[in-house]
């Protein structure tokens, strides 16, 4: 049985439809078949693209958003309000007794080796932190104050509150050890900041 063949109209339809899809542009001797993308791909892409210009407005703060930054100082506003820092327990005169023993010193000098160096500097000196071997202090030099800024951190700065990390005895040899730099000599020392207060 002999297959039908297409009629010849048919055939010639195909080809000029197939000759209209050529467009006349080319390229060392290759003409270009327009060859358009599929519908969704297209749509997925133009709705990318909206979502990007959504997303920038509300999250970066361009125009009515918010931004990031506004929503991240909010909720830390939040948590601090929830979980204030507590109240440390030791008097002035406890810490300036630590600050006499050589021993809780050099203790508070090998958790401030571990956990404060990488912005103070092991020596104190400061690096992206303040020098704090000078007599200038951003939020007071008295011992007590010192610990304080320790204990419950100052966010704003990129300080975190050492008193949620690290065990109260820490924060007390920490201090002991800030207040033991004072007039020492560091390797490249930052420049003062803050208020000077003198001992």
């Amino acid at each position: 049985m002999m297959k039908r063949s297409r009629p010849l109209f048919v055939v010639q339809e195909a080809i000029v439809s197939e000759q209209d899809r050529i467009i006349e542009h080319s390229y060392d001797g290759i003409q270009e078949y327009d060859n358009p993308m599929p519908a969704w791909w297209v749509t997925i892409f133009w709705a990318t693209i909206i979502f990007s210009a959504i997303y920038a407005v509300n999250r970066f703060g361009i125009g009515a958003g918010k931004g990031r930054i506004a929503e991240y100082e909010a909720e830390m506003a939040a948590a601090r309000k929830a979980h204030p820092p507590e109240a440390p327990s030791i008097t002035p005169e406890q810490l300036l007794a630590l600050a006499a023993s050589p021993e809780r010193v050099h203790e508070g000098q090998e958790i401030f080796a571990k956990n404060c160096s990488a912005c103070h500097a092991t020596d104190g000196g400061g690096i992206i932190g303040p020098n704090l071997t000078d007599d200038a202090w951003i939020h007071g030099g008295r011992i007590e104050q010192i610990h304080t800024t320790i204990n419950g951190g100052v966010l704003a700065k990129g300080m975190p509150a050492w008193g949620q990390i690290l065990k109260p005895k820490d924060i007390d040899e920490v201090t002991a050890y800030v207040w033991s730099l004072h007039g020492s000599r560091p390797a490249k020392p930052k420049a003062p900041e803050g208020e000077v207060m003198a001992r």
